[in-house]
């Protein structure tokens, strides 16, 4: 008992440089205070080959990857409201506990960090719980449903400093760190404006109509979890949740953590100042199937202003795009970024870019070592830095304000008018009725 102690003590202390940031606009500055508390509480040396006990919430999908990716770890205890789902997982780690309910599982004494890995509506109250129990915390994106939740998230995490990690793989490709420098370094100039976006399109025509029984294998009411009481369907689960605000947040949600991750990145963007959005017409209960942003960034540090323009989904059969690249080298990307600099363009996507006019600029050098094998070094930062007492990437303090940034373009397109957005304040400044977009509702029993 006496060396468990010692080692959860070993490992809580290695959660005290979570909170230290990358530096640039984008990052929050940490105080002389913090910045002391966390040099006192490093990590000893020589605890870096020492396994974690890992609690695993969510197991089936996406949350499988991650399972597998984190999984030279010791897996202790695997979580999942759906009882197949637990099973399989079961198979894969047999010495782990089961359970239904994660808040049964961060009950126990032995689990150093936790990897939350469900629909994003339960993201924020499963990850708030585990890092209030003293747990380090892998979630995937976007950092909860909402505003408030992200910077909910972001709090909790610098309160606790625990070391955090948000779920944008991507951010860990050779690509995205050669156009972050690339970028950031002045190749194509002061860039002023950004275009980015995806092919990703889930949308609905209303609220389910036929609700057949629950599966005996699913607890409808803890996969409900916050979310206000409402029939089985379905139509929601396991899959396609994301098309209902009550669950999701559309295209944007879903892929704007990671093509945005990148501009924010490279320009060391912070909070925007104003939000605008078009697209059809809002349904109360579904996601769009089309939706265009227009973020405006002030200038920072002796970077211009920057407007960014988002782009998803589908338009009368036509993929949603910028017409910067009609007729281009990149007019066939599905998805991307097009940075427009003052000397060129860059355009990215995952794991390729190119620089433009393509005749101005020589074929950029394909990456060291080869191929972009990103996933599990994203989760293996992750890892090293609890055992290092160090700081991941993508802690949330750097991916709170990128989840911000991503679900105040939902907001805005919700509540139907341009928002001036005050992050000191929290809130929209010209348009009290935005608040109900950006404050986050719960079920009783469920705030966080």
């Amino acid at each position: 008992m006496s060396a468990l102690i010692n080692r959860r003590k070993f490992l809580i202390r290695s959660g005290a440089a979570a909170g230290l940031l990358l530096g640039g606009c984008a990052h929050r500055k940490i105080s002389e205070n913090e910045e002391r508390g966390a040099q006192r509480s490093a990590r000893p040396t020589g605890g870096a080959n020492e396994k974690l006990n890992l609690g695993i919430i969510g197991t089936a999908n996406r949350a499988a990857a991650n399972l597998q990716y984190v999984s030279g770890e010791n897996i202790v205890a695997l979580c999942d409201v759906d009882a197949n789902f637990l099973a399989a997982a079961q198979q894969k780690f047999p010495r782990a506990a089961a359970y239904r309910d994660f808040r049964r599982m961060l009950e126990r004494n032995d689990l150093d960090a936790v990897v939350v890995s469900t629909p994003d509506h339960t993201h924020a109250v499963a990850a708030v719980a585990a890092l209030r129990s003293g747990r380090h915390v892998y979630c995937e994106k976007p950092l909860g449903r909402t505003v408030s939740e992200a910077r909910r998230m972001a709090e909790v995490a610098r309160q606790h400093k625990r070391v955090t990690q948000m779920g944008t793989q991507i951010h860990a490709t050779k690509n995205y760190r050669r156009v972050a420098v690339a970028v950031g370094g002045g190749v194509i100039g002061p860039v002023r404006e950004v275009h980015v976006w995806a092919s990703a399109s889930y949308t609905a025509a209303g609220l389910p109509v036929e609700h057949p029984p629950v599966p005996a294998t699913l607890d409808w009411e803890l996969w409900l979890g916050p979310a206000a009481e409402r029939p089985y369907s379905p139509k929601y689960v396991p899959a396609a949740w994301r098309s209902w605000w009550a669950f999701g947040g559309g295209g944007l949600a879903d892929f704007g953590c990671h093509y945005m991750d990148l501009p924010q990145w490279a320009l060391d963007l912070r909070a925007p100042e104003t939000i605008q959005a078009e697209g059809p017409p809002v349904h109360p209960e579904a996601t769009p199937a089309w939706l265009i942003v227009r973020y405006e960034f002030p200038a920072c540090g002796g970077r211009p202003p920057v407007k960014l323009t988002w782009y998803n989904g589908v338009r009368n059969g036509q993929g949603v795009r910028p017409p910067q690249i009609a007729g281009g080298p990149v007019a066939d990307w599905d998805s991307g970024v097009l940075f427009i600099g003052e000397k060129g363009m860059l355009a990215s996507g995952y794991f390729n870019h190119v620089l433009l006019p393509e005749k101005d600029f020589p074929a950029p050098p394909p990456p060291e070592g080869g191929g972009d094998n990103y996933e599990p070094k994203h989760h293996q930062e992750w890892i090293q830095a609890i055992k290092s007492g160090g700081a991941a990437s993508c802690n949330f303090d750097y991916a709170g304000t990128l989840a911000e940034t991503v679900q105040l373009g939902n907001a805005a397109y919700r509540c139907g008018e341009k928002i001036l957005w005050d992050p000191a304040r929290f809130q929209a400044v010209n348009n009290p009725g935005a608040a109900q977009y950006i404050h986050h509702h719960y079920r009783a029993g469920w705030k966080i």
